[in-house]
């Protein structure tokens, strides 16, 4: 296994639109591998191929504390929304330290393949539902900040390349060895 680069919003990368996974080979499963240590070493709950520059349709995520209840859902297609809205506090691995509240549906059943590429359903509330929609908006080249006021997503845009300019000074004037 092996870490993987986050890309950082506002990376032009992340509004890629992502393809359907059609070969469910050892690659697949390595990039799944892949994913999955690298939003744990993230403290993320949530990946979508799309944030490490693979535009295919696929998702790791793990709500739970022990990182032991990993769902993965390949091509995934939210089947129902329930009515009832909630709004949540998220924030992303691509724009770290960023949160903000965003709206979504408070149930969804959401229809996708597993590694294997067998099809199943899953019926998903409260964090798992905000997850997998989040994650979902990755696949479509939506980043949450979308979600919010143009004032508001240009701050967080310039905050990110303010930091981005700064990390690269630091790592240019570090000592060569």
């Amino acid at each position: 296994m092996s870490l993987l680069t986050i890309l950082r919003y506002p990376d032009p990368r992340l509004h890629t639109v992502a393809k359907p996974v059609r070969n469910f080979d050892d690659r697949l499963k390595k990039l799944v591998s892949d994913m999955t240590e690298t939003m744990y070493e993230a403290a993320g709950v949530g990946l979508a191929a799309s944030q490490i520059n693979v535009h295919e349709q696929l998702i790791v995520i793990d709500i739970s504390d022990t990182h032991d209840d990993l769902l993965v859902l390949i091509n995934p297609e939210i089947i129902w929304t329930s009515p009832e809205k909630t709004v949540y506090k998220e924030g992303c691995l691509s724009v770290p330290g960023i949160y903000d509240d965003v709206e979504r549906h408070t149930q969804i059943t959401v229809r996708a393949l597993d590694v294997t590429g067998n099809s199943f359903e899953l019926k998903a509330d409260g964090l798992l539902a905000i997850c997998i929609q989040h994650e979902m908006d990755h696949l479509l080249g939506k980043v949450f900040v979308e979600y919010l006021s143009s004032l508001k997503r240009d701050r967080i845009k310039t905050k990110m390349l303010k930091e981005e300019r700064r990390a690269q000074k630091t790592s240019n004037s570090s000592p060569k060895r």
